[in-house]
């Protein structure tokens, strides 16, 4: 996570999608350990956000720059924390419609489309969609599965 968080870019510009990835908090390698112990990395004792998840921040334009920020928690502080800094001045935020992300980019007036996935929507106006981002949440996930857990 150290050499992802180091190369990250100046600003993101266009349409940028945005969304959140959640990976189990590992204690691997620690004596005392704060829960019971998890076999084979497991699952959370909780379904759903909970404090045994680390969420990430993804960010990506349609130039294939890419952004990514370990948040504390996915509150719209944290992510207009994390976003706004980077932001282009006619940037389109493109989200899953998270109130989070709603409310940050009704706060900082960003042009703000939300694509509901759980109503089966995918794509808004052929050019809205976060597929990009959540190809890269995937890909992500993949390459962090082989160090079974974040530590």
């Amino acid at each position: 996570m150290k050499a992802i968080s180091d190369e990250q870019p100046k600003e993101l510009t266009g349409i940028v999608e945005a969304d959140e990835a959640y990976f189990l908090q590992s204690f691997k390698g620690q004596r005392g350990l704060p829960r019971p112990a998890r076999k084979r990395g497991g699952k959370a004792e909780k379904p759903g956000v909970s404090k045994e998840q680390i969420p990430v921040l993804v960010a990506r334009d349609r130039s294939g720059e890419t952004f990514d920020r370990v948040l504390s928690a996915p509150s719209k502080e944290e992510i207009g924390k994390a976003l706004l800094p980077i932001l282009g001045k006619d940037t389109i935020l493109c989200t899953d419609g998270s109130k989070a992300f709603e409310a940050m980019a009704k706060e900082a007036d960003i042009t703000h489309q939300a694509v509901n996935l759980n109503a089966g929507i995918r794509i808004k106006d052929v050019v809205f969609h976060i597929q990009n981002v959540n190809s890269y949440d995937s890909r992500l996930k993949g390459c962090m599965r082989r160090f079974n857990g974040v530590a």
